[in-house]
């Protein structure tokens, strides 16, 4: 098996991504037809975004993992950025492999190197292996998440 390569995400990888992220079950159903234009829309925004990348990650010339690192600007820890981990999957046949531990310790890296002061991410409070799979990796669960859905 070849090494698993990390890179911004193109067009041509969204059939990929997409099917990644229909595999989720927290809701169901919440993913739309891959040809909804809206997607192309979000990545145009993401792609044109300095502070957004979407990750590709490739094995052997396959998509078989994504993730959205967001880079925010913050006045707290005396105006320090913070890197947000977003949207993490890893195709269900290749689960287990440690590739989701390389894309997050590649992922904090890149973190360390626009100089922020720390990474976030959040996980669906049913998700416990995901739970101790991140704080085997450092992460700490610090703070209580809470989400309002503005629309259907």
């Amino acid at each position: 098996m070849s090494d698993l390569i990390l890179r911004d995400a193109t067009t041509a990888d969204l059939p990929a991504i997409l099917a990644m992220l229909a595999e989720e079950t927290i809701p169901a159903n919440r993913e739309a037809d891959p040809s909804d234009p809206r997607y192309l829309a979000a990545f145009e925004a993401i792609e044109a975004d300095p502070n957004q990348r979407l990750i590709a990650a490739e094995l052997d010339d396959r998509v078989v993992g994504t993730m959205q690192l967001s880079f925010l600007p913050g006045l707290s820890f005396i105006g320090s950025w913070r890197g947000l981990i977003e949207a993490v999957r890893i195709v269900a046949d290749l689960r287990g492999q440690r590739l989701g531990e390389q894309m997050i310790l590649w992922a904090v890296d890149q973190c360390r190197t626009r100089d922020c002061k720390l990474v976030q991410l959040t996980s669906s409070a049913t998700r416990t292996a995901a739970h101790r799979f991140y704080a085997r990796l450092g992460f700490v669960q610090s703070h209580v998440g809470m989400k309002l859905h503005l629309r259907e």
